[in-house]
């Protein structure tokens, strides 16, 4: 039987990718997004952390932002990378069945999420 997404997803998980060289880039999305949208932003990752292969930022936002959010994530990008992803309790299907990419697909370091 179908999970009904409305009562599964608690939030919505943006991650921001980013390297040395688009780190502005990465700083002009996050003020957009921070004075445009009701978000909580995460803090600044310069070096991979848990999953995720390069340095990264994270937004938090609902259900009632994400048509809003992605619709403007998707044309605001600026060649960065993006994983969106919901919130529902299971972090490995999360970040591996439920994901969203804009722009490139990264190997997460899924392996984090099956550990006892």
């Amino acid at each position: 039987m179908p999970r009904n997404a409305e009562t599964v997803i608690t939030a919505y998980h943006a991650h921001i990718y980013y390297d040395p060289n688009s780190r502005e880039t990465a700083a002009n999305i996050r003020e957009q997004l921070d004075q445009g949208f009701n978000v909580i932003l995460g803090r600044w990752h310069d070096a991979p952390v848990g999953p995720h292969p390069t340095s990264m930022y994270q937004v938090v936002f609902t259900a009632n932002e994400f048509p809003k959010i992605i619709p403007w994530l998707m044309i605001n990008r600026q060649g960065l990378d993006i994983l969106v992803h919901p919130e529902t309790g299971n972090d490995l299907e999360d970040h591996r069945d439920n994901a969203l990419w804009l722009g490139e697909k990264l190997d997460l370091k899924l392996d984090l999420f099956m550990r006892a």
